[in-house]
């Protein structure tokens, strides 16, 4: 269980992408209700500054704990890139 909620912490803190679904039923002349239209949606939830400032409080040193939110939105901002870069790297 404690593994679940560090899992589902670091997905707030980094940010995730969803699935909004929206339905729209219409009723036929029996009274059944009918799926007319179905819409799926790509949603981004942003990095929530909060998590991640709880997250460094938890497990990394004090230099983390200390930041500023905007201290840790570039430090998060610096992390992402190096980790396109070595994705990219991976590729080539």
């Amino acid at each position: 269980m404690f593994e679940d909620m560090r899992e589902a912490l670091m997905k707030k803190a980094l940010g995730f992408e969803t699935d909004e679904i929206v339905e729209e039923y219409s009723t036929d002349e029996n009274g059944n209700q009918i799926l007319v239209k179905r819409k799926i949606t790509k949603k981004f939830n942003p990095p929530d500054v909060s998590a991640l400032k709880f997250l460094s409080e938890q497990n990394y040193d004090d230099d983390l704990a200390k930041m500023t939110d905007e201290e840790l939105l570039k430090e998060k901002d610096r992390l992402l890139q190096l980790l396109k870069e070595k994705e990219e790297q991976s590729e080539s």
